[in-house]
């Protein structure tokens, strides 16, 4: 089995209150629900309204579709106008890694 993860650092356009933030970011974390069928969620700056961290993890047999997920699910982020993608850190787990 294998485990990957993405956690993007993202900086908000223009954004003035938590309320505003949240409705940027619960859309894109609808649309990686819905299109690549991950678990996705707001994991960080929550208490900033001009930036966020989102968290986006999938698992699988296959370590190439794993990878194809995480590579798809980055570029819909980085693709999306309000806001802009300052880091997306990765990592991929094998099961019988120690």
């Amino acid at each position: 089995m294998w485990i990957g993860w993405l956690e993007f650092d993202l900086l908000l356009g223009d954004v003035h209150s938590l309320k505003e933030k949240r409705s940027v970011i619960r859309p894109v974390l609808a649309e990686l629900r819905r299109k690549f069928t991950i678990s996705a969620a707001e994991t960080g700056a929550l208490d900033l309204h001009r930036r966020a961290g989102i968290g986006i993890a999938v698992v699988a047999a296959d370590r190439a579709h794993v990878v194809d997920v995480l590579d798809a699910a980055e570029r819909l982020v980085a693709a999306r106008p309000e806001f802009e993608l300052l880091s997306a850190k990765r990592r991929l787990r094998h099961s019988d890694d120690d």
